[in-house]
């Protein structure tokens, strides 16, 4: 399993409860003894079947660029850039 982030556990684990709380049949095999321990909690045995791997789940990542180079801009073209006067505003909308 790779590492998950929080944000992802928590997705994955509620919505596999969810489907367990609605009746689907766990994917792991759960003597009633295990369940009695547990109390049949259902975010339990999600957590239970994602440590061993049973949940047939792919999450797609976007690449996230940390540390992107930003351009330095130089005092001078901050002052070329003119700021709208109050009635061109109030023209354009």
């Amino acid at each position: 399993m790779n590492k998950l982030s929080k944000f992802e556990l928590a997705r994955i684990i509620g919505s596999r409860a969810l489907q367990i709380s609605m009746g689907a049949p766990f994917l792991i095999k759960l003597t009633d003894d295990d369940l009695q321990k547990i109390q049949y909690n259902p975010i339990k045995i999600a957590q239970m079947e994602l440590e061993k791997d049973a949940l047939p789940i792919t999450i797609k990542r976007t690449e996230i660029i940390l540390h992107q180079e930003m351009p330095e801009v130089s005092q001078e073209k901050l002052e070329q850039i003119e700021e709208p006067k109050p009635e061109e505003a109030q023209n354009k909308a």
